[in-house]
């Protein structure tokens, strides 16, 4: 039986997704690496997760149910590129002083090769080295395992202009799955949607959330609020 001392420590970059919940859960499957903390990027003022508007609390709430100290790495609203990098590197040296020998970072990018080169140019002028377990994977086959494998998640923000707002606040199921259109992909990676997980076999209890109003912002993105409440699994 392999040791935690053997195993290669791991920080996750979690957007409180579906693909960063997933690879959560593949990395949890392998006996070579252990996951120590998330490391997610904060809107300040909104205080949500960029991209996926996600409430930090509910953050905090799915930091629990993985069990996982989350590190956050907060910038204005509206930063640059540079304020971004600044920020994840200073987020980065945090979570290498409470691990020390922590080298390893891990994301949960599909198949957009742009982004990925420019995780590892990133990585590397930083002195990390990437990880992407589901890199590569068939989406539509990934969207259908995630869900037979218990993942519950809600479509939060929505590209209107490659998704209708309709989507946004639907459950990521087989329904939802028939009904997209075919030029978007079943997960969402070219940035159709982003979701906000709830339940999963990464957890070790469901969140209970509600769902609360949408928004549209920047007159593209149709945002859905999830808050924390008294109905499980619910929206």
């Amino acid at each position: 039986m392999t040791s935690v001392a053997d195993k290669t420590p791991v920080l996750l970059s979690w957007s409180g997704g579906k693909d960063a919940a997933w690879t959560l859960h593949v990395l949890q499957q392998r006996s070579d690496v252990d996951v120590v903390g998330l490391v997610t990027t904060i809107t300040e003022g909104f205080e949500r997760i960029a991209m996926q508007g996600i409430r930090v609390d509910v953050l905090h709430a799915q930091a629990r149910a993985c069990g996982l100290p989350v590190i956050e790495a907060r910038m204005p609203a509206r930063a640059s590129n540079e304020i971004y990098e600044a920020v994840f590197a200073a987020a980065l040296a945090t979570a290498r002083e409470r691990w020390p020998g922590l080298d390893t970072v891990a994301f949960g990018d599909l198949f957009l090769e742009d982004i990925k080169a420019y995780r590892d140019a990133l990585c590397a002028r930083l002195g990390w080295t990437p990880m992407y377990p589901l890199f590569g994977s068939d989406t539509a086959r990934l969207a259908r395992e995630m869900i037979d494998g218990g993942l519950r998640a809600h479509l939060c923000c929505v590209d209107t202009q490659q998704l209708d707002a309709s989507f946004s606040g639907r459950a990521f199921d087989a329904a939802l799955l028939a009904e997209l259109p075919s030029v978007v992909d079943p997960c969402g990676e070219h940035g159709e949607f982003h979701t906000c997980v709830h339940a999963g076999p990464m957890f070790n209890s469901a969140l209970r959330v509600k769902r609360g109003e949408t928004v549209l912002r920047d007159g593209r993105f149709a945002y859905t609020d999830f808050l924390l409440g008294s109905l499980s699994a619910a929206a």
